[in-house]
């Protein structure tokens, strides 16, 4: 089963909370804190400019946003060694786990129908 656009763009929203969230939820260093809540503010604006139901500017291509995400999710892995080994192991699991969470969601998701359906 595909994610749809739409169920996509509520993940990617549930996401941005998750990551404002997980510094205090999982007690992460200074640095990852602020990396952590960085991420949060670019992917909230990843998703509101993306052009698929639950954008709000609607102008990067939901496909652009697919390939993004893979970029990042593939780029989160060299983060969490480069936090890891300054921050230590929560930093560095933190990130494997949410580098393979985003390697998921792009694996299951349908950025080919988005642009039909808005």
């Amino acid at each position: 089963m595909k994610l749809t656009p739409k169920l996509h763009g509520i993940i990617d929203y549930a996401v941005v909370l998750f990551l404002l969230l997980a510094p205090m939820s999982f007690g992460l260093p200074s640095l990852t804190t602020v990396f952590t809540i960085t991420l949060a503010f670019v992917h909230l604006i990843l998703t509101l400019a993306t052009n698929f139901e639950m954008g709000v500017i609607k102008i990067i291509p939901f496909k652009i946003h697919g390939w993004i995400e893979l970029i990042v999710s593939v780029s989160l892995i060299g983060i969490a060694f480069y936090l890891g080994s300054i921050e230590g192991s929560v930093a560095r699991n933190f990130y494997l786990i949410f580098s393979g969470s985003i390697f998921a969601a792009w694996l299951v998701s349908d950025y080919s129908s988005a642009a039909a359906k808005h």
